[in-house]
């Protein structure tokens, strides 16, 4: 049977089956009668094999999430399938928010929390940060609860789906709150370069957007929570607003983007970069993400900058983002502020493949993480020499699933499983 592809079709699935789960009794069952490897797909997000396997694909997408809140300890208890945007819609409804979102809506909780994927913010943690709890489906289809401060916690939240199946997630929450977001243009790169964590803390979530070649960045995201932060004016930082009717991002119709202008409205509304009901992204698209010590932002970014020519035929838009430092052992922002510098790559995968090691080379000597769910080339050796806690997250993995039914051929490249 045909799996189909992943998201922009950059990646065609070779499992042997997939079973579409109704309910956590299915997952249970399908993972003790089902012989072979087994793995969790999502929303399908992911540009490389993460997700694949050479036996069985379940998501648990199509189980109903039925969302419990928790107003006394404000968290909510979730399916995994849920996407990020009908949560958000759910917990606004009802007067509730989540700490931060990412460009897109569209993203599984489940996979977004397993991958450590993040919005911007240098006070805000990925979106991995906030679980307080996991409920997954064990090698011998049993289902087993974890909960924030059991030991070893903080190795199954970016999880990678190393060790079985999430089936429920509970997360941290917060009273709802408003944001506007403002849009700068050509700031000079010598401003930004000048203090880099400065300008990224101008507001509640704030992202920068470059082609790398040009002197002036081409746009800045100024995202402010209202009542908290100070309101954006013109000019700032020799940045000018942006004017009505300017085009956006690159390939993406404007009609797909979250309201900017100023104009308040809900954190949901807001903090993405995409609306739920639109196409996200561009689409035909390649990703590569690297994180790096916030400290280290001036000289990476310039050690980047020096490959522009290079990089600026091949790119959709680069978006450079924070994160704040956490505890998680296989986030990109374990242990450090960190700047991620993403690239959205024109679908031309022999460019891509020859600019990947160039830029990871370029970054080298600033402990550079690979987002484990984008494209990169950096092998067991090199993933390890940036990875503190690597080695712990491995052996909870082999503990937790020692016949390895959860391993598949990308996490032993990658030395996540053995």
């Amino acid at each position: 049977m045909s799996i189909g592809a992943n998201w922009a079709g950059t990646h065609f699935f070779g499992a042997s089956a997939m079973v579409e789960a109704r309910t956590i009794t299915e997952v249970q069952e399908t993972v003790s009668t089902t012989r072979g490897p087994i793995r969790a797909l999502g929303t399908r997000h992911s540009f490389n094999d993460l997700a694949d396997t050479a036996g069985t694909l379940i998501t648990v997408t199509r189980i109903d999430p039925n969302p419990v809140l928790d107003t006394a300890t404000q968290t909510v208890n979730v399916g995994a399938g849920i996407r990020y945007g009908e949560l958000a819609v759910w917990l606004q409804e009802r007067g509730w928010a989540l700490h931060n979102m990412g460009s897109l809506p569209h993203i599984s909780v489940g996979g977004a929390v397993a991958t450590g994927t993040h919005g911007s913010g240098v006070t805000n943690g990925c979106l991995s940060d906030a679980v307080a709890g996991l409920e997954y489906v064990n090698a011998s289809g049993a289902l087993v609860k974890a909960t924030r401060g059991d030991p070893g916690f903080e190795g199954l939240v970016v999880g990678l789906g190393a060790y079985g199946i999430v089936v429920r997630i509970t997360l941290d929450i917060q009273p709802t709150f408003l944001v506007r977001q403002d849009v700068y243009r050509d700031l000079p790169w010598a401003t930004f370069l000048d203090d880099v964590p400065a300008v990224m803390s101008a507001g509640y979530s704030v992202s920068a957007f470059t082609m790398w070649a040009e002197e002036n960045l081409q746009q800045i995201w100024r995202k402010t929570r209202i009542g908290a932060d100070e309101t954006p004016t013109e000019p700032w930082l020799g940045a000018r607003m942006e004017r009505a009717n300017e085009a956006g991002l690159v390939g993406v119709p404007p009609d797909n983007l979250t309201t900017k202008d100023g104009i308040e409205g809900p954190w949901l509304e807001r903090l993405p970069h995409f609306r739920l009901d639109s196409t996200p992204s561009n689409g035909d698209e390649i990703q590569t993400e690297y994180f790096v010590d916030l400290a280290d932002a001036e000289a990476a970014l310039s050690a980047v900058r020096r490959l522009s020519d290079e990089i600026a035929p091949h790119l959709l838009i680069t978006e450079l983002r924070t994160i704040a430092a956490d505890g998680l052992w296989l986030s990109g922002a374990y242990g450090r502020a960190t700047l991620a510098i993403h690239f959205t790559w024109r679908n031309d995968e022999e460019a891509v493949s020859r600019l990947t090691p160039r830029i990871e080379n370029a970054l080298a000597p600033f402990g550079a993480r690979p987002h484990w769910g984008k494209v990169h080339t950096m092998d067991a050796d090199a993933v390890a020499a940036v990875t503190p806690r690597l080695a712990d997250a491995r052996d909870e993995f082999e503990r937790l699933d020692p016949e390895g039914r959860f391993a598949n051929a990308h996490l032993r490249k990658l030395g996540v499983r053995r």
